[in-house]
């Protein structure tokens, strides 16, 4: 089981490597206040379903740059469906924003946004301020092992901890994704399998930007489903 006394080891180890800023990024996040700020946030989750982080955020980057100039994220971003999504949510920014904002922590309502799906809806969830976990193959493969949910996982972390379920996620699967935690040898041997402290270490520090981007400003986290 991921216990308080194994997730403060995994903590002090990313500290050590230079990721404390997710764990400040994560835990200062505010939900949206603008259309454009809101829209931002759901292309940025879009771009980064289903692809590398650091192949994804230079698309949302001239995707948003073209936005503003009125063009099509077209000019941008050779994906049929996402760009037709892109496109959908910028124009129809005004009128989305007014119904998020009618119920900012609605997961049902967000998942109907086009290319929102029944797990990146988690990570725009979390992006837009909402305290939940995103249930990614890391994740799930943590979960299985400890016999319970992503969710239940990320929220005993959060009450032994302080911090919030949506950090717990972020740290966790930034752990899996660089390398510092095996999901797939936790799942099927457990813990001491799966931690790697040394090797980790050994590498050059990390140059990220915190994970939920949009504002999630670099932000390290959760693409695809």
């Amino acid at each position: 089981m991921i216990t308080l006394k194994r997730f403060r080891a995994l903590e002090a180890v990313m500290r050590e490597a230079g990721y404390g800023t997710i764990f400040d990024w994560s835990e200062s996040i505010t939900p949206a206040t603008t259309a454009d700020e809101f829209a931002e946030r759901a292309i940025y989750v879009i771009c980064n379903s289903g692809m590398m982080n650091r192949i994804a955020e230079p698309i949302f980057e001239r995707c948003m740059v073209a936005l503003r100039e009125g063009r099509s994220a077209e000019t941008e971003f050779g994906h049929p469906g996402k760009r037709v999504a892109i496109d959908q949510i910028w124009r129809q920014r005004h009128a989305l924003f007014a119904q998020y904002q009618s119920a900012p922590h609605n997961l049902a309502q967000l998942q109907e946004l086009p290319w929102i799906g029944p797990v990146t809806v988690f990570h725009l969830a979390k992006n837009l301020g909402t305290d939940v976990a995103k249930p990614d193959v890391h994740l799930e493969r943590l979960a299985r092992r400890d016999r319970t949910t992503s969710q239940t996982l990320c929220r005993r972390l959060s009450r032994a901890t302080g911090y919030r379920i949506a950090t717990i996620d972020t740290v966790l699967w930034r752990a899996c994704a660089d390398g510092l935690l095996s999901s797939s040898a936790y799942e099927k041997h457990g813990w001491k399998a799966a931690f790697r402290p040394k090797p980790f270490l050994a590498r050059q520090k990390p140059t990220f930007e915190p994970e939920n981007r949009g504002s999630e400003a670099a932000q390290p986290q959760n693409a695809g489903e």
